[in-house]
């Protein structure tokens, strides 16, 4: 019989990443690139696929807005910035190596989705789109 295996579950946002830092500046951007009244529409559209798929998605949201404003002339600027904003340098001090550092004891894994089901294969992602009703979770390695 094998041994149950331990397994660390971190968070993404306001955990591994400074979630907070990255809606500040996407804020300001929307502001500055389509107004107030559009900026609060992306947020509450972002909110609503926040409740459905369980965790952030900007360019999920981007896209639901660019069904209602298809002729806003911004939109592209606004994808520009999210495809090339710095996520990786919106990571806390040190969370990687925290990651790292557990797997002497256990398995790291990152979840996504509502439920987060295990995979016997490693380092590689499992399950498929949340958005679709399936879970997953990437193994860490």
């Amino acid at each position: 019989m094998t041994a149950p295996r331990t397994v660390f579950l971190f968070d993404v946002d306001n955990t591994l990443l400074d979630n907070d830092r990255v809606t500040a500046d996407l804020r300001e951007h929307l502001e500055r690139e389509v107004g107030h009244e559009r900026q609060q529409r992306y947020w509450a559209i972002l909110e609503q696929l926040r409740e459905e798929l369980s965790y952030v998605d900007y360019l999920g949201a981007l896209q639901r807005y660019r069904l209602e404003y298809p002729r806003d002339p911004y939109l592209l600027t606004v994808s520009s910035f999210l495809a090339n904003y710095p996520f990786a340098d919106r990571l806390f001090p040190h969370a990687l190596d925290v990651v790292k550092h557990v797997k002497q004891w256990g398995q790291p894994v990152i979840p996504f989705g509502r439920r987060c089901r295990l995979s016997t294969t490693e380092d590689r992602a499992v399950g498929t789109a949340p958005s679709r009703g399936r879970t997953g979770a990437y193994l860490y390695s």
